[in-house]
């Protein structure tokens, strides 16, 4: 498989990103166009809206991405798309689109699983060293993967309900702090005090995630301080949840290396920019296994991009696609 030249297109969501890699290292160009500001009106992102603003930016992205990599069609040797999971309206728009260019240049497709290149993105920054333990976080996704060999994905557990991105979203909504919820929260977080006692969930499977009840948990206690009366600070409330869900994804983490010997643990997805995660995990597991790197992907490549899905791209053993390829929303890794 010809990769020397990868044009990646992502859309699983509300972010429109091309970028465009060349062998695996060099990336020429990395377009992302954001739709937070049409989406937070809504306090979430609202698929129909978000698949025709997809319509709208592709061909630009496209272009724009072409154009900063200062390349002809002809220079590229792989389409790369993400197929799922994600919203299957917004998905449909990356592929049509990839599908498109493929037939017209005669450049052979690929399609991408997006959890794969949330993964990848940590590959900007350092190779990996097998095994490893990723701990893949977003907003719809919360899950741990072993990896003993390039693209090789044992997921050792998941959540059970929420998403932890999802959490973030729906605390924030209860506290009027708007949306995109993770970044405002741990703004917030930030300058108060852990001075709510909040639930920590027991689930029988060891490994796995559950945060629906920490959710109903806030909701009940701003719920009850505001039928008392009781004056409180969102800060404060902000500080507690964070830290408790925190607790809860390093503590997953450090079980999971008690049992499994790994060279590195790495941070992946939207919910990886967290600063407190950011520094917890790094705090804790440096401070117990001197010999384990932790990996943390860059800012700019938590969120939702095409570099990441290129990355993915170059490092797939998958075949190539054919033009009867579909999506899927559900996709697993």
């Amino acid at each position: 498989m010809d990769k020397r030249v990868i044009l990646a297109i992502e859309t699983s969501c509300d972010e429109t990103s091309v970028a465009i890699l060349k062998d695996g290292k060099e990336l020429l160009s990395n377009v992302v166009s954001t739709q937070i500001e049409t989406h937070k009106q809504f306090g979430g992102v609202m698929p129909e809206i978000a698949s025709r603003l997809h319509v709208e930016n592709i061909t630009m992205c496209i272009d724009k991405a072409m154009k900063e990599a200062g390349l002809t069609y002809q220079d590229l040797t792989l389409i790369a798309v993400t197929k799922g999971p994600g919203l299957i309206g917004a998905l449909h728009v990356g592929l049509q689109a990839a599908k498109a260019l493929s037939i017209a240049y005669n450049i052979p497709l690929l399609g991408v699983n997006h959890m794969a290149g949330h993964i990848y993105a940590s590959r900007y920054v350092s190779d990996f060293k097998f095994p490893l333990l990723a701990l893949v976080v977003s907003g719809g996704h919360t899950q741990l993967y072993l990896m003993k060999g390039e693209y090789e994905f044992e997921c050792l557990g998941e959540t059970r309900d929420d998403a932890v991105g999802e959490v973030y979203d729906k605390v924030s909504r209860v506290l009027g702090l708007g949306y995109p919820g993770g970044p405002i929260i741990d703004r917030l977080a930030s300058e108060g005090e852990n001075k709510y006692e909040l639930p920590y969930p027991k689930i029988g499977d060891k490994y796995a995630f559950s945060f629906s009840g920490l959710k109903t948990a806030v909701l009940n206690l701003v719920n009850s301080l505001e039928m008392k009366g009781e004056e409180y600070k969102k800060e404060d409330i902000a500080c507690s949840f964070q830290k408790k869900v925190v607790d809860i994804l390093v503590d997953k983490v450090m079980l999971v290396l008690k049992e499994y010997s790994v060279k590195q643990v790495l941070l992946a997805g939207g919910v990886s920019a967290n600063k407190e995660l950011r520094r917890v995990i790094v705090e804790r597991v440096t401070a117990e296994y001197k010999d384990i790197e932790v990996i943390i992907p860059p800012m700019w490549c938590c969120t939702d991009n095409a570099a990441m899905l290129a990355m993915a791209a170059y490092y797939s053993n998958e075949e190539f696609s054919d033009l009867m390829m579909g999506v899927n929303p559900s996709l697993c890794l």
